[in-house]
């Protein structure tokens, strides 16, 4: 049998190795760099096939929001394709994760993880199907911010993804949102004729290599920055505003995941119009008839985001330029809304939830 070895150094990675026990290990979560959060854990464990191991994260009670570790069950993967929730508890501060693998190989994380190179392959597919590629500017570490655009029509519609690069099921949501925009989907090709559409797909690079929880190479939340972007400790922000101003914007979705509420929902603006609350309150009822696992009875409260709330981009944009912005919330826990026999919530019922939106975002205009 070979001796167990743990391991999070790659792209994403997040844990540091308290000390190897003889079924697992012991980790500890690292907040951002020159920041204060942390929750995001993805860790690689060898050794030990065909017995259970035993992941333990010693400091989940120190963590942002460690109200949020009762009744979650993390991810884990024998390949670091298939995933699947694993038994977890959250006991005397710790949380304990338990699974058998019968290879020697086993990854754990928070939620199922996605890589710059699926990005990158996803991009190349959406540039076959016609889609034009740019880079909107560079990040505080010099990485591409990628924007991808198609749709001939008049009406400016932007998606921003993964400002918080923990928040992993916003980029499964884009796949699944930009695989039937660029299909042969009958509303796809109505959309794309009486819209344009302009998709940030990973706004937060830096923060997702470095395996971040919501912190940017420079310390910041990036969804706090959209009133008035330094260009220097928020160049991803500056770059995306840019580009909206040189292209307009009427409605926009802010993709996001929550660590502790465990369910899908929106959130908009309460100072927002009546105008733009109506075409929040049509994108809603849309999703309501096309996704079983999205609900409206709960959400944030209107002041959750304090002082930092002009900053928000949902806000900010909808301000801004007089446009719907909306934030669409994930959960990390399991959805309450999915019937017991249904599959458990994960990256392919995001996916399927950004095939579905499709369908709201048409119904925005009425």
């Amino acid at each position: 049998m070979q001796a167990l070895h743990l391991s999070s150094d790659f792209e994403g990675g997040n844990g540091k190795l308290i000390a190897l026990t003889p079924n697992g290990a012991e980790i500890e979560i690292a907040k951002d760099k020159d920041a204060p959060w942390s929750q995001w854990f993805y860790v690689k464990l060898t050794g030990g096939a065909g017995q259970e191991r035993v992941l333990t994260i010693r400091n989940a009670h120190a963590t942002t929001y460690s109200e949020g570790w009762p009744g979650y069950r993390a991810f884990v993967s024998e390949d670091g394709e298939a995933w699947l929730r694993a038994t977890t508890r959250y006991e005397d501060g710790a949380l304990v994760i338990r699974y058998t693998a019968q290879s020697e190989t086993l990854w754990f994380a928070y939620f199922v993880p996605y890589t710059v190179a699926r990005l990158e392959a996803l991009l190349e597919d959406a540039r076959g199907a016609g889609a034009s590629l740019r880079v909107l500017g560079k990040s505080h570490e010099d990485r591409p911010i990628h924007c991808v655009s198609l749709g001939q029509g008049e009406t400016p519609v932007w998606i921003v993804a993964r400002q918080h690069p923990g928040e992993t099921m916003a980029s499964w949501w884009v796949e699944g949102f930009l695989r039937r925009l660029v299909s042969a989907d009958p509303l796809a090709q109505k959309l794309l004729r009486e819209m344009s559409f302009h998709i940030v797909p990973l706004a937060n690079i830096d923060g997702a290599v470095r395996g971040h929880l919501r912190g940017s190479a420079s310390g910041l939340d990036l969804n706090r920055q959209w009133a008035q972007p330094d260009p220097v400790l928020a160049p991803e922000i500056a770059a995306i505003l840019r580009a909206m101003e040189e292209m307009g914007c009427a409605a926009l979705v802010d993709v996001h995941g929550d660590e502790t509420i465990p369910h899908i929902f929106t959130d908009g603006d309460p100072e927002a119009s009546p105008e733009r609350s109506a075409g929040l309150a049509r994108f809603n009822a849309a999703l309501l008839k096309e996704n079983p696992a999205f609900q409206v009875a709960v959400g944030y409260d209107a002041s959750y985001a304090g002082s930092g709330a002009p900053g928000m981009c949902a806000r900010a944009i909808g301000r801004r330029f007089d446009a719907v912005g909306l934030t669409l919330e994930m959960p990390f826990k399991d959805a309450e809304e999915i019937p017991a026999a249904a599959p458990c919530w994960s990256h392919e019922g995001a996916m399927r939830l950004g095939h579905d939106s499709l369908a709201a975002i048409a119904a925005i205009f009425g």
